[in-house]
């Protein structure tokens, strides 16, 4: 009696591979899982693979998903509005005034990049700032940034 690999056997094995993502947080052993996919898909169609090149194809084209992944996709899903992101990432941000301050009011800065979820934010400045100046963020206190002219 020969044991022959079969299709269905490819697909229960990636689907352990993908559920095991479920455990194993790392979002790389879901890739291997897809690779178990792509061997059951070519014994599917009835090409005849021996269990080495079976075992071959399923490494590379897991390496091929996993590379895929991250060098191609996973830079494009890039949060780059900085939410959510601890204060010292802030310090330094330049933004452009859209309300100068006034008499017990703060002003108001716009940043081209959301910080920290928002574009808007409420200032204190030292120096005496005016409308469409260029402000740099050197500390937040709370819910308002305290920025310098330079």
């Amino acid at each position: 009696m020969e044991f022959a690999i079969q299709y269905w056997h490819w697909i229960v094995f990636g689907m352990v591979l993908i559920l095991a993502e479920l455990v194993v947080p790392s979002f790389t052993i879901f890739w291997f899982g897809l690779g178990a996919f792509v061997i059951a898909t070519l014994l599917a169609l009835s090409i005849d693979l021996s269990l080495g090149w079976q075992l071959l194809i399923w490494a590379l084209s897991s390496m091929a998903f996993t590379l895929l992944w991250f060098r191609l996709f996973r830079p494009l899903m890039v949060d780059r509005t900085k939410a959510g992101i601890a204060r010292e990432a802030i310090r330094g941000e330049s933004g452009q005034v859209i309300k100068a301050p006034e008499e017990n009011q703060r002003g108001i800065v716009r940043f081209s990049t959301p910080l920290m979820g928002d574009d808007e934010w409420e200032f204190i400045c030292a120096d005496p700032v005016h409308l469409g100046d260029r402000v740099f963020v050197l500390e937040l206190s709370g819910n308002t940034l305290i920025v310098e002219k330079r």
